[in-house]
């Protein structure tokens, strides 16, 4: 693997730790609000509201360089966008199954959440799971155990009972994380595909998308994409960041390369401080100014990786998180079975899950979590779309 590569993977890796990390908070006391998501109306950018729109700023990143190993394969357009539609299919299913989790109606369908969430991961594993290579009897049982996990998550489906009453089926609502990831990909590779000889024309779409989500938030129009075009806004600054990427071709230029991107960061920078005098910093509105503060955050983070393990050379720092980087789906499911198992093994005290001590507590967790995907990887069961 390239150092190029492997830097967009510890970029992913860490902001994966850090995903594990904050999507832990539920189960803690006493931590600093500056830490946690801020609220809907809240003109304020919690740490937690950083992680999703860095990952979404790889993803983009991650685009050129899925789309072109593919062309250098020999798939062709169509074949490549059947790839693409593929990927964001199964990631919109995904996002649609763990969105409907919280209203499951327990009692009506005498099925607990935690019965719910390990039945809906045993199928997303069953069907996208990283099968070997078989031409004998193995071919056909993998074949049926992905038959299977296509079959009880259409019986979860007919079988949902959801709201108060229970007489609610599932519905998309915000599609989840998994969803939204979906919806962006969906947007944002295919553009990259037609439009990727042309440097200028992929910086219009950013600014197309921006300008759209300025729009929606002016209330001068409401754009039928999911987040008004804020999350393909992150896609987009990924891409420009693979393209500068791209472009460090000598050492010269490959040691200057930080400096372009705390550059981008900075002006990004200035215009979310501008556009705040007109929208508030809200995640859960999906704001201009929040799009902007975490696209300059995320070229800053870039600097710091890309000076740490390219310029620097200190790749093997990372490799006790490397799994969350390669693994990365495995690494966000995993979670929902660790919850659901420890709801009936233990409960720790009250001490592990307040204030500084909690914190670490969730650390743990998420390096916890990573070391359980490093020892699935092993077993060869890896999920991959």
């Amino acid at each position: 693997m390239s150092n190029r590569i492997y830097t967009i993977d510890i970029f992913r890796a860490i902001t994966m730790l850090l995903m594990i990390f904050v999507n832990d908070f539920w189960s803690l006391n006493g931590i600093p609000d500056w830490l946690q998501h801020a609220g809907a109306d809240q003109d304020f950018l919690g740490f937690s509201d950083i992680i999703f729109p860095c990952f979404l700023f790889i993803v983009g990143m991650s685009i050129p360089y899925a789309i072109r190993n593919r062309i250098s394969k020999g798939d062709s357009h169509p074949k490549i966008l059947f790839h693409i539609l593929i990927r964001s299919v199964a990631l919109l299913v995904m996002g649609f199954f763990t969105v409907n989790i919280s209203d499951l109606n327990v009692a009506v369908s005498g099925l607990t959440r935690e019965g719910y969430q390990m039945l809906m991961v045993t199928a997303f594993f069953l069907i996208w799971n990283v099968y070997p290579n078989a031409d004998d009897w193995k071919k056909y049982l993998f074949a049926g155990m992905q038959l299977a996990g296509i079959a009880l998550l259409l019986i979860m489906f007919f079988g949902f009972k959801g709201g108060k009453d229970g007489t609610e089926s599932m519905t998309p609502q915000w599609w989840g994380i998994l969803g939204l990831i979906g919806w962006t990909y969906l947007i944002s590779a295919p553009i990259y595909l037609f439009a990727r000889k042309r440097p200028w024309l992929l910086m219009g779409f950013w600014g197309l998308f921006t300008l759209l989500n300025i729009a929606e938030h002016a209330q001068w129009l409401k754009t039928p994409i999911p987040g008004g075009g804020a999350f393909q806004g992150f896609a987009f600054a990924g891409m420009a960041a693979s393209l500068l990427l791209d472009r460090a071709t000598s050492p010269e230029k490959r040691n200057k390369l930080p400096l372009f991107y705390i550059g981008a960061g900075l002006l990004l920078l200035i215009g979310g401080l501008v556009l705040r005098n007109f929208f508030i910093i809200s995640k859960i509105q999906a704001t201009p100014t929040w799009v902007f503060l975490c696209n300059a955050i995320a070229f800053g983070f870039l600097a710091l990786i890309y000076f740490v393990v390219d310029l620097k050379g200190k790749s093997r720092w990372f490799d006790l998180i490397k799994p969350a980087g390669t693994s990365t789906l495995t690494c966000y499911l995993i979670p929902y079975v660790y919850y659901s198992l420890a709801t009936y093994a233990f409960t720790l005290p009250v001490f592990l899950k307040t204030g500084i001590v909690g914190l670490g507590k969730s650390m743990v967790y998420a390096l916890l979590i990573i070391g359980i995907t490093a020892l699935l990887g092993k077993v060869k069961v890896k999920l991959k779309i």
